[in-house]
């Protein structure tokens, strides 16, 4: 198995707010290696973009900072990099799609000036040099007439075309490692389906590793080769996607695939309505001593309520999970 390109361990981030310091992020252990996709799945506010920022180094701060752990990057931990080392890092080794492309994209500069800035200030190219790289990286991606897009501003663009614009500007430069953080929301399917072609065709051609963020388990299924699911700041399982999804090893995880019948191990043709999972995620000043997800978990225990479980080992796979059930306690 080849070494990781990305080692993440015991990453934590903490927010200083009137009522106190809020821990958002809890001892977020994980790794990706060349040429995968990691999916990253949770409901909104488990802190799956809050961990992709914390990577780039991009926590507003203040409020927030990284309070400890370190993100190990070719032998060198960014949490203690320069910012100027940073700043050479994003864009170039490490790149990120945003959610929303129209609050992303510069309004009043053409998508192709966005493109060529940062070939200009990674790639050292000129003017002219870039300007050709950004046309050749819009048709890459499938935006049709590249030569007269690229002079054009993102409003004059449809969403799926912004979206596409994104990914140009995340892959112009040849990172090692994408971040993707919800790239379709707000998109068609059909538009869906082909930013999710493109990722994994360009995939394919660089060898680029995919960190995928994502609430929808179905892009999971066609996406990923190994999931990180997430609860309240901290990893509650992970595995390949065979294991995650045939074999879910944690309450949550089997409550997110009980959601989409085509998933869910109790689906039926007579099944009218989706299940769901009880309560939301919890506030941060609500989290307690114990599980984040007890108050919302059908097979809560005792101890639950006092004593955080630690990720132990759910097959002799790698599959973990952190919960005091054993697997076969939430199996449907």
């Amino acid at each position: 198995m080849t070494a990781p390109l990305l080692e993440v361990q015991d990453l934590r981030v903490e927010f200083k707010t009137r009522r106190g310091t809020a821990m958002v992020l809890n001892g977020v252990d994980f790794e990706i290696r060349g040429g995968e996709t990691l999916c990253v799945v949770g409901e909104s506010g488990c802190g799956k973009s809050m961990t992709a920022l914390a990577l780039l180094r991009l926590i507003p701060s203040p409020p927030g900072r990284i309070a400890g752990g370190r993100v190990m990057f070719g032998g060198e931990d960014l949490v203690t990099a320069s910012m100027e080392r940073m700043r050479e890092v994003r864009g170039n080794r490490i790149s990120m799609i945003f959610q929303e492309p129209m609050t992303s994209l510069n309004p009043v500069l053409t998508v192709g000036e966005q493109i060529a800035e940062s070939l200009r200030l990674h790639a050292g190219l000129d003017h002219a040099g870039a300007h050709a790289r950004a046309i050749e990286m819009l048709q890459q991606v499938g935006i049709p007439a590249p030569d007269r897009r690229v002079d054009e501003y993102p409003h004059q663009l449809s969403g799926g075309m912004r979206q596409r614009v994104m990914i140009a500007m995340a892959l112009a430069c040849r990172p090692d490692i994408l971040i993707a953080d919800e790239p379709t929301t707000a998109l068609d399917v059909t538009v869906q389906a082909q930013i999710f072609d493109l990722l994994r065709e360009l995939q394919r051609d660089k060898g680029t590793a995919i960190l995928l963020i994502t609430h929808d388990m179905g892009a999971v299924a066609e996406m990923a080769d190994r999931v990180m699911v997430m609860y309240a700041g901290r990893v509650i399982e992970q595995g390949t996607t065979d294991e995650v999804l045939r074999h879910p090893a944690h309450p949550y995880t089997q409550g997110l695939i009980d959601c989409l019948p085509e998933l869910g191990s109790s689906a039926n043709a007579d099944r009218v309505e989706l299940a769901e999972i009880r309560g939301m995620v919890p506030s941060i000043w609500e989290l307690g001593s114990g599980c984040a997800f007890r108050e919302r978990c059908p097979h809560a225990l005792p101890r639950c309520a006092s004593e955080v479980p630690p990720m132990r080992a759910a097959s002799a796979s790698g599959h973990g999970v952190a919960c005091w059930l054993p697997p076969a306690g939430v199996a449907a």
